[in-house]
């Protein structure tokens, strides 16, 4: 846990994701990736330089069978707030829109509910959970899907909103979470979406898995790359670019 605790505190002070004495709205799903941040974030606060407070939110998505009983017994034996927001979600996605692939509009659908059930709560910051893996896969899904080089950031600020996304698990490799969310037995919620292990980002990770056999310690240069400026050479200076602009 030292070295997780390590590194998210490394992110956190790199890209200053919070501020003094802010309340900082933590999106959890019940996946052991944001409630192994919930409970870093907890242990942090003990000796990070800048004081905050945390409430946890965690969207009900719809889907039959979930329970939220272990997830507010785990928050309240940290003294942490959780708010648990009812939403139709699974039933636009799955029941009225029929999406073959669920996950572009259900992600949006997420996001927004949470955005605006943090600005209720009076927070300004959401943390999440998304981890060193999740930034090479997001990479790669833009690359072969998309046609586009870019990954999501460390720290978003959303104008329209006036709310700002940080992700202090960008250093955390997740064969770390898995390993600790066992260790701590975690009450991390079963997977109960039809469209899990089903997707473009299940196929990306597979992908990296293979390569890792073939390239050993690809993924780890593949997260350098994303943190190097100074070696990012496309086409943008070339003299038809130029002139075509």
């Amino acid at each position: 846990m030292k070295r997780i605790l390590s590194c998210m505190r490394k992110a956190m002070q790199e890209y200053d994701m919070v501020k003094k004495d802010e309340l900082l709205a933590v999106g959890i799903s019940g996946g052991k990736d944001s409630v192994l941040m919930l409970y870093a974030l907890h242990l942090l606060r003990r000796f990070y330089p800048i004081p905050y407070r945390l409430h946890a939110i965690c969207l009900n998505m719809g889907f039959a069978g979930s329970d939220y009983a272990p997830l507010h017994t785990f928050c309240n034996t940290l003294n942490i707030p959780l708010t648990v927001v009812d939403t139709d979600i699974a039933q636009i996605v799955f029941d009225i829109r029929k999406e073959k692939n669920p996950c572009s509009l259900c992600s949006n659908l997420k996001r927004g509910a949470l955005h605006n059930a943090a600005l209720k709560l009076g927070c300004k910051t959401i943390a999440f959970g998304h981890h060193a893996n999740d930034a090479i896969e997001t990479l790669l899904l833009s690359m072969l899907y998309e046609a586009k080089i870019s990954t999501f950031k460390p720290v978003t600020f959303l104008d329209r909103k006036n709310i700002t996304l940080v992700r202090p698990m960008i250093y955390v490799w997740e064969k770390e979470i898995i390993y600790q969310a066992n260790k701590l037995s975690l009450p991390v919620m079963p997977k109960l979406c039809p469209a899990d292990g089903h997707t473009k980002r299940e196929e990306v990770k597979q992908l990296v898995r293979s390569m890792r056999k073939t390239f050993p310690g690809c993924d780890e240069r593949m997260l350098k790359a994303i943190q190097n400026p100074k070696h990012f050479q496309l086409w943008f200076d070339s003299p038809t670019h130029q002139k075509d602009r």
